[in-house]
């Protein structure tokens, strides 16, 4: 296919794509979906190798946010029955980390709801980044705390934070529709400022709210011309409780290409299936690690993943390999513009990395940024290829989280 051949040249050279080729791959057809799939695998592994990067969620404060986003099972007005909790002790939160660490994960993301910090707040997070640390030294810490006030950037960059996460989430010709408390243009200006002040910057975006293949698009390009070094892909679980309990948009297969459009617009970007994967991939998940090459371990925000275990077996068994905590993420040239512009920070990518510079020429409101998961019942889509479907919910696939952070269960890692 002459789309598939152009967009693979492209990628391997570390090239953007255009809209029209991006729209294009959003509109192939099943039976070109293995093909897609290949071709995007190909610039995968020219950045990234065959290593997987793991990423361990720290909740640290749970629910009752004031901000309206329709998605979120944390926002005002959600009846969703989730875990409801103010902030974690620094101890409480390290020994939630290193579960994570232990699994395998080389990033900790802290994450608090609200509409963003408070000088207290930052005062928190020095603290129990400080316990983290201090624990593991290599060890690296992506807070997302929601929209940031002046100066407060700075602050978490001279506490030892490495990375600051505030996903887009959808276009902005459509923010409005899922969001009325804060406005897409404060969302760029959190990541502007987290990037200013030498964070490496994480942002993506969360599909099946009901978005155009435009929108799509729109938001994964902001992405890039933003500079986001990381860009994590939810695909939205709908809330009982919340406005968009009826948006059951995405079969796996249309997952796949989203994953595959994303890659081949950010070719040497990390690329993180978040939310929703064991839900909307199911037992496809595997090619998605064709596609992305970092993944959450464990469980989310508000629900339970799968069992830790099982994400290390399917990465094993699909002939992938966890990336290692010494090792770099990015690829070496992208590595050393992070590390020009975050200076202390960036040693955590600066080694390793896949790849030499081309041939030719980084969910949720306020600190609800990770992926939430979940269901407020436990309920899921019912495994059907047909959009929409609601009938015969999956228990088993996805459940409220009532274990690790917040809770006296043991964590899932």
């Amino acid at each position: 296919m002459d789309l598939l051949d152009t967009l693979t040249a492209k990628g391997l050279r570390g090239e953007t794509p255009t809209r029209e080729e991006a729209l294009a791959v959003l509109a192939t057809t099943d039976d070109e979906l293995l093909d897609v799939v290949a071709a995007a695998g190909r610039v995968r592994r020219r950045w990234f190798g065959r290593r997987v990067k793991l990423n361990y969620l720290v909740n640290l404060k749970s629910g009752l946010c004031p901000e309206d986003c329709s998605y979120c099972s944390q926002r005002l007005g959600s009846k969703a029955e989730i875990l409801k909790y103010t902030w974690l002790k620094p101890g409480e939160a390290a020994e939630a980390a290193k579960a994570g660490v232990s699994g395998g994960a080389k990033r900790v993301c802290l994450v608090a709801s609200g509409r963003g910090p408070t000088d207290r707040d930052i005062d928190r997070v020095t603290d129990t980044v400080a316990a983290i640390k201090d624990a593991d030294p290599a060890v690296e810490v992506c807070a997302c705390l929601g929209l940031l006030s002046d100066n407060q950037a700075e602050r978490l960059k001279a506490a030892g934070v490495d990375a600051y996460n505030h996903n887009l989430n959808t276009s902005e010709g459509t923010y409005g529709d899922i969001a009325t408390t804060h406005t897409y243009a404060d969302r760029v200006d959190t990541v502007q400022k987290a990037h200013g002040a030498g964070l490496s910057a994480c942002s993506g975006l969360i599909a099946g709210m009901g978005e155009s293949d435009d929108d799509l698009v729109d938001v994964v390009f902001a992405l890039r011309e933003l500079g986001s070094d990381s860009v994590p892909v939810n695909f939205l679980i709908p809330f009982e409780g919340t406005p968009l309990a009826k948006e059951w948009n995405l079969t796996p297969q249309r997952c796949l290409r989203i994953l595959a459009m994303v890659r081949f617009v950010n070719p040497d970007t990390e690329v993180r299936i978040a939310g929703g994967r064991e839900v909307h991939l199911r037992t496809m998940q595997p090619l998605g690690l064709h596609l992305a090459n970092s993944i959450f371990l464990g469980d989310y925000l508000t629900s339970e993943g799968q069992a830790g275990q099982a994400d290390l077996d399917m990465i094993r068994d699909a002939g992938f390999e966890v990336e290692g905590m010494g090792e770099g993420t990015l690829p070496r040239h992208r590595a050393d513009v992070v590390a020009g512009a975050t200076g202390a920070a960036g040693a955590t990518h600066a080694a390793g990395g896949c790849g030499t510079a081309p041939a030719a020429g980084g969910c949720g409101t306020g600190g609800g940024c990770g992926p939430c998961g979940g269901h407020a019942h436990g309920a899921a889509d019912d495994g059907t290829e047909t959009a929409g479907a609601t009938d015969e919910a999956r228990t088993d696939l996805v459940r409220v989280r009532r274990r690790g952070a917040g809770t006296e269960l043991a964590p899932n890692a």
